[in-house]
């Protein structure tokens, strides 16, 4: 089960996710689905069409079912499989 305190350790596609704040301010606020991921991108699928942002720079937040979680794109910065089960 994914929680506030184990987010990032689990696989993310498939949630919903804004930005909300970056060093790229014209990104700040795009907000969508996550379809795909790599080691420092995400795959967003928005209103206006699929867009690809890097993580490191972003602060995101996520959608759970009742429960929003804010996270840095710096603790999100492996690929997928990499962050999957693990503990630090």
């Amino acid at each position: 089960m994914i929680t506030c305190d184990n987010l990032r350790f689990h696989e993310i596609i498939g949630l919903g996710v804004e930005v909300v704040n970056s060093t790229n301010p014209q990104i700040i606020g795009i907000s969508g689905k996550i379809i795909n991921e790599t080691k420092s991108m995400f795959v967003l699928n928005t209103k206006k069409g699929i867009k690809k942002l890097p993580k490191e720079n972003s602060v995101w937040k996520f959608l759970l079912d009742d429960t929003t979680v804010v996270l840095s794109g710096k603790l999100l910065k492996k690929r997928p499989y990499e962050r999957l089960g693990v503990r630090e």
